[in-house]
């Protein structure tokens, strides 16, 4: 049943375009009128979406778009697509998609149900795990989030895993002090620096992040997962003929085996700009994903 229900979502993102741009404006305009594209990206958060040692966005969700780009460029046939780049954080990545200033954001976003309101969806390209990182001689077990009473745990700032420690924190009266931070840089700073006893990741964000700090083994990555969270590259709200497109890209990229190469590119070889190799193999709900495409925002879709 539920592989029969990825497989109709899969088909329907195949469905017409005529129609779909029949709908009203599209970004598709705007690209084949200016010959440009703008990537959004986060820019510390490794291996997805960073910067490399040239300062130049690198990453295994940036060069998933970079591909889509070349897509897009095929699908306008336009002799040259200009791609260009801009940064974004948790607190910046949907309006700066909302008023133009991006066309895709391409980094470790959630795809989750209440962000269907404000925007769309790619097919999934990776399924997370929200894990709690410790020094290892913090006193606390990252396994057992109880152990965090009365403590403070740093969080991206508008992100879902702020939001889900929060939620977790109120609902068991924990008294855990919550530390917005802008991006993952600082997340991880916190706790090195003795700020926060521990921060909230999602696992593939927490290998990459503990991997780049100064020294790595201070550290605990908890292997208990608190919540599946499905990243996708975001796209603009209610525009059907620019989701087609890039879907379309991302499905093509999947089914030609381009994304598990990129996927392994970045996660499990020496990586930019310190040679760092995550080691970590796609894990079983990334390989149904990827099998049986869906841009759900359910994370039931994902187990």
């Amino acid at each position: 049943m539920k592989a029969f229900a990825a497989i109709s979502v899969a088909a329907a993102l195949l469905g017409g375009a005529a129609t779909a741009h029949a709908e009203g404006p599209s970004r598709l305009d705007k690209i084949r009128e200016t010959g440009v594209i703008t990537i959004g990206h986060p820019e510390t958060s490794v291996p997805f979406a960073y910067l490399d040692g040239n300062q130049k966005p690198v990453g295994y969700t940036v060069e998933i778009c970079q591909e889509v780009a070349q897509y897009v460029k095929a699908a306008l046939k336009l002799p040259k697509l200009d791609v260009r780049y801009n940064p974004t954080t948790s607190a910046t990545r949907i309006p700066l998609l909302a008023n133009g200033t991006i066309d895709l954001e391409c980094g470790n976003t959630t795809n989750n149900v209440d962000r269907h309101k404000l925007v769309s969806f790619a097919p999934t390209t990776f399924v997370a795990q929200v894990v709690l990182v410790a020094r290892k001689d913090g006193g606390v077990d990252p396994n057992n989030l109880e152990s965090f009473r009365g403590k403070t745990i740093a969080a991206q700032a508008g992100g879902q895993t702020f939001r889900l420690i929060s939620g977790l924190n109120a609902k068991g009266n924990l008294g855990i002090t919550m530390a917005p931070t802008k991006d993952t840089a600082e997340t991880i700073l916190m706790v090195e620096s003795g700020r926060a006893a521990g921060s909230a990741n999602d696992d593939g964000i927490a290998y990459g992040a503990v991997a780049s700090s100064k020294n790595p083994d201070a550290f605990v990555i908890g292997k208990k997962g608190l919540e599946m969270a499905p990243y996708g590259i975001m796209e603009p709200k209610d525009d059907p003929a620019f989701k087609k497109v890039v879907d379309d890209a991302v499905l093509d990229l999947i089914k030609t085996g381009k994304i598990a190469a990129i996927y392994d590119k970045y996660f499990n070889s020496p990586i930019p700009p310190k040679q760092i190799n995550l080691k970590y193999p796609m894990s079983d709900a990334l390989k149904r994903a990827l099998a049986n495409p869906t841009d759900s925002g359910d994370p039931k879709a994902y187990e």
